[in-house]
């Protein structure tokens, strides 16, 4: 029971060093992507997939007992309604999405292609999961 315990821990404590690793990834990507020159398509949907990644961490850690492939899926319907949100309009949420909190938290543009790298960056950061790890690592 203890070796469970523990292993949970550690898993939470990698998916939070991951997210933080993704959030820094990001914003790094956002603010100098273009300075070291890196093409419009690397730094828009990298920084969407990189999002992504985020979201799924943050389910990940919300539900921690959920199997991978489930906090994938609750991620994309999240990530998703997130999307579908830009199309609602109203001058305060307007104004909000204009502050840089707005942008990277809400986005301002409605995009299908962020649909999709949001779904390459979920299933990226549930392909390294560490409970996936743990759960297909052998045991003594």
């Amino acid at each position: 029971m203890h070796e469970i315990i523990h292993t949970r821990s550690r898993v939470q404590f990698r998916r939070l060093a991951a997210l933080l690793l993704v959030i820094l990834l990001g914003l790094a990507l956002r603010r100098f992507g273009y300075a070291i020159e890196l093409p419009f398509i690397v730094v828009k949907y990298g920084g969407s997939a990189l999002w992504g990644a985020m979201v799924y961490l943050l389910v990940a850690l919300l539900v921690a007992r959920s199997r991978p492939a489930i906090i994938a899926v609750m991620a994309l319907f999240l990530a998703i309604a997130v999307e579908l949100f830009r199309l609602y309009h109203t001058p305060w949420l307007d104004a909000f999405r204009l502050t840089a909190t707005g942008a990277l938290l809400l986005g301002r543009v409605f995009s299908l292609w962020n649909m999709l790298a949001y779904a390459i960056g979920i299933a990226a950061a549930c392909a390294f999961d560490p409970a996936r790890r743990a759960a297909i690592r052998p045991r003594p």
